[in-house]
């Protein structure tokens, strides 16, 4: 049987923290927050959907950033949302060129990994 899809990406938040996930999530990177189904709220954590993108904050003890994993988000205009990540503290890192997208990484409040990715049409600056 062959995987068909991706429900949803889920990251792991320490206890507590949740206002900061959403000002994160919701706030900065604007992905709606949904509630939690009433039998996981009680276990802390919180929820982002838009769409096809679902991305679910679980509280894990002791918490421990995912570092090198990371979801990679597509966005339609990667300056201004650099520009909005930025201006709330949270810095952004150029890598390597990647055929047909501008990219780059940030940390989330917790440390955890994200790669935002904009398709670009034609070759990627700087890239030889």
């Amino acid at each position: 049987m062959p995987v068909l899809g991706l429900d949803h990406v889920q990251l792991a938040m320490p206890v507590g923290e949740e206002a900061r996930a959403v000002a994160f999530y919701a706030g900065i990177l604007g992905i709606p927050e949904v509630p939690k189904p009433r039998h996981l709220a009680a276990r802390g954590g919180c929820w982002f959907e838009s769409g096809h993108l679902k991305i679910h904050l679980g509280v894990e003890t002791p918490f421990r950033p995912a570092g090198k994993a990371h979801p990679a988000f597509i966005v339609d205009d990667l300056a201004p949302l650099i520009a909005r990540l930025e201006a709330g503290g949270y810095p952004c890192l150029e890598d390597q060129p990647l055929d047909g997208y501008h990219r780059c990484y940030v940390h989330d409040p917790f440390g955890n990994r994200i790669e935002l990715m904009q398709k670009s049409y034609g070759p990627v600056a700087g890239a030889s």
